[in-house]
Formats: structure tokens, sequence, C-alpha cells
């Protein structure tokens, strides 16, 4: 009898601390951010996913390819080969997935770009998607490109941010999200805002009138910074109006040339 007094003794004066245990366990559950549990950062639906969860949407890569240094030169192997023995000798998030569609007779390539958490403490972390690049083959007009990528909705207001130079035109859309940050390698990205970019590519060039019918061989859908763009790139950025506004296929008013009048002598009676 007097065992079971001093074991329900015991057992009540340890009942704070098994409450204390039994709360922390809750949290680490359920109150505790889970990047396994991650969701697009953007409307793109693609940005700030997990290579598992893009997979499940988008089904096994056609392809994997590692870029060579920072050029734009690539070795392709099979989502096989990559698995089985090239995932061991190049870092994983090196590995971009390779999905390619045709459509509408274009070719049209995603690759999806990752970056490791490295928080995680692993050797092989989880990937999320960072960058997601589209190709087209043959290049396509600037107003095509919504017909062929699903997942570009581009903005139709005047005033949404849009900058340009010569190889290249920049669109921003829609309000930063908190916790792209992650996603982005700028130095100091905590201290600056990340919204949803599309940046898209021309090879031969952007003409100095851009029109509807510029030539586009590639699309980036990014995580990319106004407050960037404005305060440090205003000599590689050139704002301009949105290539997507119905206002920027309006044609420009046309001036009439001024004509100088030759003066008339006035003479005296």
């Amino acid at each position: 009898m007097q065992f079971l007094d001093q074991l329900c003794k015991r057992t009540l004066s340890q009942r704070p601390v098994l409450a204390i245990t039994f709360l922390f366990c809750v949290a680490t559950i359920t109150g505790f951010p889970d990047r396994s549990l991650a969701k697009p950062y953007f409307e793109d639906g693609f940005l700030g996913l997990t290579q598992d969860e893009l997979r499940t949407q988008l089904g096994t890569p056609m392809a994997v390819r590692s870029r060579k240094a920072a050029l734009r030169i690539f070795s392709y192997y099979t989502f096989k080969d990559w698995q089985k023995y090239f995932n061991y000798l190049v870092s994983p998030e090196n590995g971009e997935d390779v999905y390619t569609y045709t459509r509408n007779g274009i070719q049209v390539r995603y690759s999806f770009t990752y970056i490791p958490d490295l928080n995680e403490g692993k050797d092989f972390p989880t990937l999320y998607v960072r960058q997601c690049e589209i190709e087209f083959s043959p290049a396509v007009s600037l107003e095509t490109i919504q017909s062929l990528v699903p997942e570009f909705v581009p903005p139709y207001t005047q005033t949404a941010p849009a900058f340009r130079s010569n190889l290249w035109v920049l669109v921003f859309k829609g309000p930063p999200s908190p916790e792209a940050s992650f996603i982005v390698k700028e130095r100091g990205r905590e201290k600056l805002s990340w919204s949803l970019a599309y940046q898209m590519f021309a090879v031969n060039g952007i003409p100095e009138y851009l029109s509807s019918k510029t030539p586009i061989d590639r699309l980036e859908i990014t995580a990319q910074s106004l407050q960037l763009v404005r305060q440090r790139q205003r000599l590689t950025h050139e704002p301009i109006n949105n290539p997507f506004s119905p206002e920027f296929h309006q044609p420009p008013p046309i001036e009439k040339p001024t004509v100088n009048t030759i003066p008339r002598p006035q003479y005296e009676d």
C-alpha cells in the first residue's frame, strides 16, 4: 500500500513535465513550418515546389541536363541513367528536370532549376524549384507565347512594371511573396521584396521598335526584385510600357509636320 502511494505521488509530481513534453511534440508536428509541405510562391504554380511535388504534378522527367560552368552548354542524360549513376557524380541541384512538348507545331521544352535546403544537414537535401526555363524551337512571336505556355499569364495593365534591354524583355506581375527569398541567391535577399517575373530572351536581339511580332527564343519564370531593378540596375534596364497591355498595340499618334512659312517683306507705300 505504501508503494502505491509513493507511485501515485511520483506520477503527480511529473505531470507538469509530461504536459510540457506533450505540448512540445504537438507544436513540432503542427506548429513549426515544414518545407516538405511546400506550396508554390506565385500563381505560376512552379516556383517553390519541391522536386518530388513537381514530378508528381508533371510526371517523370523526359531527361535531365546539367550545365557546364556558367555557359549555356548542357549535357543531357536519360532519367534512368541520371538516377542510377550521374546523380552521385554531380551535385543533385545541378541536374535540371526536362520536359518536352509539341504544341501547335512548336517544340516547347521546360527545364527546372533547383536550390537545396542546406539547413536540413543531409547528404541529399530537399530540392526546391528556383526557376522555370521554357525554350521554343523555332522562335515564336511575343504574342504567341500565351497560347504555347498555359502557366504564362502576363499582366494586362499599362502600368505593370516592364523593362527591356537589347536581348530581353522583363515583365513583373503581382505582389511580392515573403517566402520567395528562399529560392533567390542574391546577396542581401532578406532585405528585398521578390515578385513573380517573366523574362523573355531573343538570341538575335530585341529590335529598337518592340512589337507583338518580335521573335522570342526563351522564357524564364523567376522571382526578381523590382527594388533591385530600380535602385541598382537602372543602366541596364530601360523602363517601357507593358508589351501585353492593350495600349501598347495602339499606334502612336501621327504628328503633323510643322510648315515654316517664308516671311514676307514689308514695304512702305
